[in-house]
């Protein structure tokens, strides 16, 4: 089945017109939909991707959700059940297809903060970003709580989330030297600078503008797919996904570090590290590329970015 036809086999699982219209919003690790009933209302359809979540995960996530919303006063977006009562909801597809799962959202109001004032928008993210850490610090997680990890084995591991890096575009020898190099760095930098709960915990593993929702004086945070449990610094490296090269990247790091700052202490020795972090994103983003080549984000990037990363990585090197 393909995702539209999961999408419009989930909806009589929910209180919704049949005739509603599903328009596809975006297809990265999972197609999300725009659910429009004929009475005016709009609600968000995830359909998730086989063999990325268990169902126990994808229940993690939303707990996580939940608590955010009413224990830390983050706006996230409220998830909403089925007329059976439950959070994720079970399409079979029939052999020899796996069930597909399918969660409901409400539809927040808003938009993705404008880049006329990137540093601004890099300080508001990092205060976020600091109070999602400081709630998973204290937080009790519920029984049987399942997350992924975001850690070198699972990034760069034999069993990689996103792929190999070495598969990704425009990667031949030249590459395969110079991102070998910053592989190895990365793996001896993250097992010096370890796990400690100050240092690594429940994170977002997203959190960029792009899953930023402003509405006047509210802010929503979207798109939990990846969170898990990783390097607090690497959700730094993940909201300056795509503008490493950026000539305004120092300011805003900068920007996002004093927003963090603000809400939660960062040691100097955490900040000399981000660009560990930083680099770690780029090449993980170089094996999502290359492992989802149908997507337009992968399109519209490829071998360039590919060469951009080995320019990066040479920076990063010339410090050790």
């Amino acid at each position: 089945m393909t995702p539209l036809e999961v999408a419009r086999a989930a909806l009589r699982h929910y209180p919704v017109d049949p005739a509603a219209t599903l328009t596809l919003l975006n297809v990265s690790e999972n197609a999300t939909f725009a659910v429009d009933d004929p009475a005016g209302r709009r609600t968000v359809l995830r359909v998730h991707r086989t063999g990325y979540h268990t169902l126990e995960a994808i229940e993690a996530e939303l707990a996580w959700l939940n608590a955010l919303r009413t224990e830390a006063g983050i706006r996230t977006p409220q998830v909403l059940p089925s007329v059976y009562g439950r959070r994720v909801v079970t399409v079979p597809a029939g052999p020899p297809e796996e069930p597909r799962r399918v969660v409901m959202f409400e539809h927040l109001p808003g938009t993705e903060p404008p880049d006329t004032d990137l540093p601004r928008a890099f300080g508001t993210l990092g205060r976020i970003t600091a109070r999602m850490h400081e709630h998973a610090l204290r937080w009790r997680r519920p029984p049987r709580f399942t997350r992924f990890a975001w850690d070198y084995d699972a990034a760069f591991g034999p069993a990689a989330r996103w792929g190999r890096w070495q598969d990704g575009p425009g990667i031949g020898p030249a590459e395969i030297k110079i991102l070998g190099r910053l592989d190895a760095t990365l793996r001896h930098r993250l097992a010096v600078f370890g796990k400690g709960r100050d240092r690594y915990g429940l994170i977002h593993a997203d959190l960029r503008l792009a899953n930023l929702l402003v509405d006047d004086s509210d802010t929503f945070v979207i798109d939990f797919d990846d969170c898990g449990f990783g390097w607090f610094l690497y959700d730094l490296g993940s909201a300056l996904s795509f503008l490493e090269h950026d000539p305004r990247a120092p300011e805003l790091i900068a920007a996002w570090v004093d927003g963090y700052r603000a809400v939660r202490p960062m040691p100097g020795a955490d900040e000399a590290e981000i660009s560990t972090f930083v680099l770690m994103r780029r090449l993980l983003l170089v094996a999502w590329i290359g492992s989802h080549g149908d997507t337009d984000l992968a399109l519209s990037t490829g071998a360039e970015f590919t060469a951009g990363t080995c320019a990066l990585a040479e920076s990063y090197l010339s410090k050790f």
